[in-house]
Formats: structure tokens, sequence, C-alpha cells
């Protein structure tokens, strides 16, 4: 039973997703709002029942059942709706019966609303505020460590310059060896010094050239693609953007130990907000492996220059790749659990002309 005309004509033009369930607990009616945050069309789904509707609606399930016994209307928090591409939401639905009279209710009402999209802005400016005061602190300590690492390797010129003893002059070669090194550590976690040069690209082809590098140092490692053929081209610069994610396809490959898949994902996100801005169309581009995952405790700081949890590793990929991203009007986010860590880059599609 589909919903009365005037009332599917209201639930259109509402902005909150809406859907509307009979007392058999069928879906009868979804707004536009609805399928856009749900990802599915009214088609697909209207005359389904609530279990068969959502994969994990056990929770939505006895909420409609209790507001259907009770005529009362209640709240679900915490609601997790799986979605395509492994995907979930969380969602805070308000059911409310629909009764007439001292009649059986006729239908119920949900309104969707979804909490973790407020979660992610909260996590999203908390780290761009982190990256922008990770900038300043690496900018004041590459300037206190350069200036003496200069003075330090200057004098070891001298040095040399005045010993005969060439064993003596093996420990200021190593002096200014070292120097050299701490220097262009420095410059490595500072990133790239110079700011986009940007152009149209397609991210498909950075995407494939980052493939086939890795194919050449890793052959035995399996990387799928899952491209959307309809991605338009982003305003970035294209050597930047390599390197953004050659560190995060390095960093998955460097958790697989080289044994594993890893797969390249894109997407159009509509009407998502990055930052303080909202933008009408996103280019998504996932990472994803099947690795160990991310230990809790290092995740929140994975985007920090110099930690790792890798022996060896210098902890400066992810930073550097957060850092251009950013440069970009973009943002890096991380999803871990053991058998999947996904790293997912945003990068507006509309330039500041829109």
């Amino acid at each position: 039973m589909k919903a009365p005309e005037p009332t599917q004509r209201i639930l259109d033009n509402l902005t909150t997703a809406v859907m509307l369930f009979d007392a058999a607990l069928t879906l009868t009616a979804i707004n536009p709002a609805g399928e856009m945050l749900l990802e599915v069309s009214a088609k697909r789904i209207l005359g389904q029942r609530v279990n068969d509707l959502l994969v994990s609606g056990e929770q939505l399930l006895q909420a409609l059942q209790e507001a259907l016994a009770t005529r009362h209307s209640i709240t679900a928090r915490g609601v997790v709706v799986d979605l395509p591409g492994q995907r979930t939401l969380t969602l805070d639905c308000a059911i409310t019966p629909l009764v007439d009279g001292h009649a059986e209710p006729s239908a119920l009402l949900v309104e969707m609303n979804q909490v973790d999209r407020l979660l992610r802005l909260a996590r999203e400016e908390n780290l761009l505020d982190q990256q922008s005061a990770n900038r300043v602190v690496m900018r004041g300590l590459a300037h206190e460590i350069k200036n003496p690492l200069g003075g330090l390797r200057g004098a070891a010129q001298l040095l040399e310059r005045e010993l005969t003893d060439k064993g003596l002059k093996e420990y200021t070669r190593i002096i200014i060896h070292e120097a050299d090194r701490l220097r262009n550590l420095v410059d490595r976690m500072m990133g790239p010094h110079q700011l986009p040069q940007k152009n149209l690209i397609n991210m498909h082809a950075i995407l494939e050239h980052v493939r086939l590098l890795i194919r050449v140092e890793v052959p035995e490692l399996t990387i799928v693609r899952d491209y959307d053929p309809s991605l338009p081209d982003v305003i970035a610069d294209r050597e930047q953007l390599i390197q953004a994610v050659l560190n995060i396809v390095r960093n998955s490959v460097q958790a697989l130990d080289g044994q594993g898949t890893v797969i390249l994902r894109t997407r159009i996100e509509r009407g998502f907000t990055l930052g303080p801005r909202r933008h009408r169309l996103v280019l998504r581009a996932d990472i994803e492996d099947d690795g160990p995952g991310i230990p809790p405790e290092l995740l929140e700081y994975i985007f920090y220059p110099m930690v790792t949890g890798r022996a060896g590793g210098t902890g400066l990929g992810l930073s550097i790749a957060q850092d251009i991203i950013t440069k970009h009007g973009g943002l890096i986010q991380c999803q871990t659990r053991p058998g999947r860590t996904a790293f997912t880059v945003y990068l507006p599609l509309e330039n500041d002309n829109g």
C-alpha cells in the first residue's frame, strides 16, 4: 500500500529523512532525503518489511513494535544501518504512531537523523585544528633544529680543512653526514615546501600510477580496483596527489607485510561538509586493506609525525599525506578493525568559484 498523494507530497518536500510504515511494518513511503541517506531508490525498497529492508534492523524493528503496542512516540538512539560498500550509518530514529481517534495505529512515521555525521564533523574540525597546530609547531622546531645544525656542519667543515690526520677527518665527515641526515629528516617532516600547482586531473590516473608502482615493488600483493566511471576530474597538484596516495598505499602494504589485498575505490559524495564549508560534490577515494588493523591506542595519533606502530618506521608518510590533502581543501579519515582498515581521502570537486 502506497502513501496517499498529499502525504507523499509533504514527505517529498521535507529535508529530514523520513520513512512511513503501515501496521504490518511494511514500508509504504520514503522521501528523497531518506533515499539519499540510505543510498537506495524508493522503487527498490517500497513494499518491503523492516527486517528485509535493513540488514541490521533488529533495534529499529523492536522500537517499531513497541510504538505500535504502546501507541506512544519512541526514539531509538544509535541505530546502526549497513550500507553498500561496507559502510555503516548511526541514526537516531524518532517513531510516531499515526492514530485516528481510539483506533489502533494505522501507520508509523520514522524520522531519521544521522548522528555519526555530527560526530564526523566534530572529528574533522578537531583534526583540522590539530593539523594547523602541528604545522605551527613543526615550523618552530624546524627553525630551532636547522639553525644549530648549520653551525655544527660549518664548524665540522672548517675543522676538516685544518686536520692532516685522515683518521680524524673521518670523524668530521660523520658529523657532516649526520647533520645533513637530520636536516633532510626535518624537511621531510615539514612535507612539500611549494604550494600545490593545481590543474584538472583524473583521480583514476593517479590511482593507476600508484597501483603500477606498488605492483613493481610487491608483485605478490593483490590489488582490487572498484572505480566509479562517472567520476569527474579534480583540481589538484598531480605530483603531490601521487605522493599522498602512494604514502597511504605503502602504509597498507607495510601493514600486510606484502601478503593480502588492497582495494582502491572511488565514489562521489553529494552535499558533503569538509571543515567549515559544505560542498555540492566531493570525491571520495578509499584505500582499504585486509590487514590486522591499527591498534586503538595509535589511531588518534596516526597523522602525527614520528608516530608509527612499525619497527624501523619514521611515522612521516601519513602525516605528509594529510598535509598535502589539507592543502587541497580536503581531508583523510581512517576506520579500522581487525581484518579491515580503510583510509578515505575526501577532495572537493568544485573550484573556489563553484
